[in-house]
């Protein structure tokens, strides 16, 4: 069994050693032992609780729903309808963060393209394009149909 120094983890993970004690501290980091000189010792449990605390951090999910999560967890028998809630939860949460970030990016793309427009006006000596030409363009990202 592979174990790991909070120094280890927090190069590993690119975390701050003072969020791993945060994260002990709230118990969303738990059963973590010290050896005998007082320094933490991590196991690979503890490195996949972690990346799963990561990816629910990234998702925008609080730390009391991640308690809550390790809490269900715990007993999912007793608990799967409100894991399944929690995550289903979660991932609307995170669906409209992707519409949100679609319709940022389209309005950067339009951007983009009407500032090549004016670039490609003065580089040409033409007439400056006029934003309103841009705006309800439709553009398509990476097979995403913007409009």
């Amino acid at each position: 069994m592979k174990i790991y120094t909070i120094r280890e983890v927090s190069k590993l993970l690119d975390l701050p050693p003072s969020t791993l004690r945060y994260y002990e501290e709230v118990g969303i980091l738990s059963n973590v032992k010290k050896n005998s000189s007082g320094q933490r010792i991590y196991e690979e449990s503890h490195i996949h609780r972690l990346f799963t605390i990561i990816c629910f951090k990234r998702t925008g999910m609080s730390i009391s729903k991640i308690q809550s999560f390790f809490i269900y967890e715990e007993d999912k028998a007793a608990n799967i309808d409100n894991l399944i809630d929690l995550l289903n939860n979660q991932k609307k949460q995170v669906d409209e963060q992707i519409k949100g970030l679609i319709e940022d990016i389209e309005h950067v793309q339009k951007k983009i393209i009407y500032y090549r427009g004016i670039k490609n006006a003065i580089d040409n000596d033409r007439n400056m394009p006029n934003w309103n030409e841009f705006k309800d363009l439709e553009i398509k990202y990476k097979g995403i149909n913007f409009d």
